[in-house]
């Protein structure tokens, strides 16, 4: 009896419980800083599709810099973008922004290591390549694009004005595939306006992008792919 009390006894209960708090408040420390690690500086994406091969690959995984604005214009990238960077977009409903679905959505994505979201399955989140900035003239021939920059006054194709050297996937089409037709590999010209970037899928036969969308905001740019780190044979900074 003198040991189940000395066991049980309210000292021993005490401790029992300061190492329960313990553990749950480094827990809960640990959970914050991943949050705002993953909100304002990286997070790590895993390619659940082949929409941007041969650039990225279904499994690759992507190490993304964050730039949400802390304060300020939230429109205002952080980080400025060029043409050929490879982008997340974030095409959440309006409702899906709301921040109980977001504290769920990252408890979510904190325990399956950023594999499974709530919002999964749902298009949510796309990563894309900047093709045109605010102020370009743009317009594709045969799924390539010409890109007439702000301010110059000629055109050259999308690779000549990139920073980044990329190769996409351009399908073959049958001969009685014309413009009438949806998602042909022409498009008419349009100009960006002053907010306005225009980002596409390395996989040509993937439309949806801003052929399909239009061209995206800036609050709807919320990170820049930086590295891929796995598979490491194909390890590459982006």
């Amino acid at each position: 009896m003198a040991d189940r009390r000395t066991l049980y006894s309210y000292r021993n209960q005490k401790g029992k419980r300061n190492r329960l708090l313990k553990v749950l408040f480094i827990f809960f420390a640990l959970y914050i800083i991943y949050n705002c690690l993953t909100a304002f500086v990286f997070s790590v994406w895993v390619i659940n599709n082949d929409t941007m091969q041969p650039g990225l690959y279904y499994g690759d995984r992507v190490i993304v810099t964050s730039f949400k604005p802390l304060w300020g214009n939230k429109s205002d990238n952080a980080i400025s973008l060029k043409r050929g960077d490879i982008v997340l977009i974030d095409k959440r409903d309006e409702r899906d922004q709301k921040w109980p679905l977001k504290v769920v959505d990252g408890a979510v994505r904190f325990f399956t290591a950023q594999r499974i979201s709530i919002f999964s399955g749902r298009g949510q989140y796309y990563l894309k390549r900047v093709i045109a900035l605010p102020g370009d003239e743009i317009s594709m021939t045969d799924y390539v694009f010409k890109v007439r920059a702000a301010g110059n006054s000629f055109s050259l194709t999308e690779y000549e004005l990139s920073d980044n050297p990329y190769h996409p996937f351009i399908p073959r089409t049958s001969s009685l595939w014309d413009e009438s037709l949806p998602f042909s590999g022409n498009m008419d010209t349009i100009i960006l306006g002053s907010e306005e970037y225009f980002v596409v899928s390395d996989d040509r036969s993937n439309t949806n992008d801003s052929r399909t969308w239009g061209p995206v905001m800036p609050q709807q740019i919320t990170a820049k792919a930086v590295l891929r780190f796995w598979p490491f044979n194909r390890l590459r900074l982006f």
